[in-house]
This record gives C-alpha cells, sequence and structure tokens, in this order.
C-alpha cells in the first residue's frame, strides 16, 4: 500500500507536468518564497492533493475523514521538525497560497518522519514505523510539487522546481527524487527536465529509479 500510495503521488506528479508542459513556459506572473507558519491550512490541502485523497484516507483508516487527515497534516507543516515543515516548502502566493513544493535534506529523512509517525499513531492508531525509505544523504529530496488547477499553465511548477534547485545548490546539494521503473512516460518527462538516473532503490517492495539533477 505504501507503494501505492507513492505510484499516485508519482503519477499526479508526471500528469500535472504533463498537462502543463514545462517548455516552453510563460514568465510566472508570482514570485517564489518561504512558506510561513499561518501558510500551514493552505500548503496541507495542496500536499493532500499531491498524495490523492484515496491515499490520504488509506492512512487516515476507515474510522478517520479526510478532515481529520487535514487536521493531522495541518499540524505537520506548521512544525518545525516534520518532512511537511513550512521550513521545507517554497510557495506561491496570489492572496491564497496556490503553489507549493516541499522538499528536504535526504540525511534527515528519519528524524523528519518520526513526527508523521507519531502522529498517525496518536490520531488514528496506526503505526507506519516501517515505511521504506524514499531518499538518503546526498541530496534534496523533493516530496510534493503541487499546483492549485486554476493557477495551472502559469509558469508556477516550472519556477518552483528552480527554486528549489537553487536552494539545493546553495546546500551544495543536487535535487533527487524516485521514478517507477514501469512508468517510462514519468522518467521521460523528469529526463526533460535535466534530472539524471543515478541508481535504483526499493520502495514499498518496487523498483524505482532514483534521478537526480545538479
Amino acid at each position: 500500500m505504501f507503494f501505492i500510495t507513492l505510484q499516485k503521488k508519482l503519477k499526479h506528479l508526471s500528469t500535472f507536468i504533463y498537462n502543463n508542459p514545462m517548455k516552453p513556459s510563460p514568465t510566472p506572473s508570482l514570485p517564489v518564497v518561504a512558506a510561513r507558519p499561518e501558510d500551514a491550512p493552505q500548503i496541507a490541502t495542496l500536499i493532500m492533493e499531491a498524495m490523492y485523497h484515496d491515499c490520504c484516507q488509506w492512512f487516515a483508516g476507515p474510522h478517520h475523514t479526510l478532515a481529520d487527515f487535514h487536521a493531522l497534516m495541518t499540524r505537520l507543516v506548521r512544525s518545525e521538525c516534520s518532512q511537511y515543515s513550512y521550513l521545507n516548502t517554497l510557495v506561491c502566493r496570489d492572496n491564497d497560497v496556490v503553489g507549493i513544493c516541499t522538499s528536504y535534506d535526504g540525511s534527515k529523512l528519519k528524524t523528519l518522519r518520526a513526527a508523521f509517525v507519531r502522529e498517525a499513531l496518536a490520531t488514528f492508531g496506526r503505526d507506519f514505523s516501517d515505511m521504506d525509505d524514499e531518499t538518503s544523504a546526498g541530496e534534496l529530496y523533493i516530496d510534493s510539487l503541487c499546483v492549485r488547477a486554476d493557477h495551472r499553465g502559469q509558469g508556477l511548477a516550472r519556477a518552483l522546481l528552480n527554486a528549489t534547485q537553487e536552494r539545493a545548490r546553495a546546500m551544495g546539494l543536487p535535487t533527487g527524487l524516485l521514478v517507477d521503473i514501469g512508468n517510462p512516460q514519468a522518467e521521460r518527462l523528469y529526463l526533460g527536465l535535466g534530472y539524471r538516473q543515478v541508481g535504483t532503490n526499493q520502495w514499498g517492495g518496487h523498483a524505482m529509479k532514483h534521478l537526480q539533477r545538479l
């Protein structure tokens, strides 16, 4: 099921890029800026869109709602020690937050993910402590990228990715992500954005290609 969740996240991201071409792209009308704690509810909404709601519901379990999961994610975004923290997120704003890219140092995955594991256990009674690792030391890992539907086609996704790439360069790291070996369409899209395969990985018991962009 973890694999299904990641598959849907990757499918969503690749479909988003495909339907909102990164090349050529209009000059974005909105700047990319650091997120703020008060952005947490809107960031949580976009992260959940990137995850797909059925995956969010699976994490919440049969006895809780998407609203419950949104409340949990809002707490994690507002936290300063979570993989979904506002500190790890760049946003585009048009009064409201309309685009997000959440990334973090791969070497900190276990420390950052502990907040999700702890919150999910306390809120839903579900233990996700045995999740496979999505990333490791040596890269700035892109976890979530989403632009609100009414602001797509404006170059915001490219701007968010490029700003994340600049953040990675300042840290002396490449950006990285995983793509399913069985999803060549997504791989072609990432390669077109400058990503290159640097290895393979297993996530959720499934073979993945590990891509990075320097």
